[in-house]
């Protein structure tokens, strides 16, 4: 968990930006499908309250309906990947290399291993669940 309590980001050209003030759980690695898809790799995730989250500029931002229970949040100027946001829950979740400072957060882990590329290991010191992680990485409280 990061000791920080206040966050930015965006994309690369700067049509989309956001900030996070309040705490983040450290950064999980998704192998499903989608995100493979969505980011050519893995997806590496930080993700926050969604009440301590807050888009700054959205003049780029577009939702992509990803499946019946989530939404991805992309620019639609540069393409870069941004949000993954479930329809219920109290979190949200944005790719760890849009973050401008990263300070504080590691890698703790990885979720749906059993989709993950071939092309690639997953740090064998680190927990890996094949699919959902079942809560085994848990939200810091705000």
């Amino acid at each position: 968990m990061s000791k920080r309590d206040h966050y930015s980001g965006g994309c690369l050209c700067g049509a989309v930006r956001y900030e996070i003030k309040g705490p983040v759980r450290d950064i999980v690695g998704c192998h499903c499908g989608q995100c493979r898809k969505t980011t050519g790799h893995y997806l590496p995730a930080a993700t926050a309250w969604r009440k301590d989250f807050r888009i700054t500029e959205d003049r780029g931002l577009k939702w992509y309906r990803a499946s019946d229970f989530a939404g991805r949040g992309f620019c639609a100027e540069c393409g870069s990947t941004l949000i993954w946001r479930g329809d219920e829950g109290e979190t949200i979740s944005v790719t760890a290399g849009t973050l401008d400072d990263a300070e504080g957060l590691k890698t703790i882990g990885h979720i749906f291993t059993d989709d993950k590329g071939a092309y690639y290991d997953l740090e064998l010191d680190l927990p890996a669940f094949g699919q959902d992680d079942n809560g085994a990485f848990p939200m810091p409280r705000s």
